[in-house]
């Protein structure tokens, strides 16, 4: 199958040696996001809230980028620096997904890029039902 690398200015440029998406027949695997601003590419808050809301906007961005949404997620995992801001990602995941909710994991870690304290992936199925 033909793959599609995905590219927008809309959300952070790639910090490493990765794609911001890869298209492969209607499956998209979005590259983890941390909450930087697109623009300045710093860090848009210290708190987890901000950070993760800025997150799920780089996810969308990215997302509408392939043509595609993020009611088309069917996984995220979501990568933590601390467990206990677990139930503020919930939250903040609520404002940008509609039930039923896609699959998910989180993991804790010991540090994130830039040190961020979120970072999610996801990956797209287009034209499901």
């Amino acid at each position: 199958m033909k793959r599609t690398y995905v590219s927008t200015d809309a959300a952070p440029r790639a910090i490493g040696t990765y794609s911001q998406a890869v298209r492969v027949g209607d499956t998209v695997y979005l590259a983890g996001q941390i909450g930087l601003d697109p623009k300045s590419m710093e860090l848009v808050a210290l708190d987890v809230r901000t950070q993760a809301q800025q997150v799920f906007r780089n996810l969308r961005a990215v997302a509408e980028a392939a043509g595609a949404g993020l009611g088309d997620a069917t996984k995220l995992t979501v990568f933590l620096t601390d467990l206990a801001h677990f139930p503020v990602v919930n939250e903040v995941m609520a404002e940008y997904f509609q039930p039923p909710y896609p699959a998910r994991a989180a993991v804790g870690v010991a540090a994130l890029p830039r040190g961020a304290l979120v970072e999610v992936d996801a990956i797209l199925v287009l034209g499901q039902a």
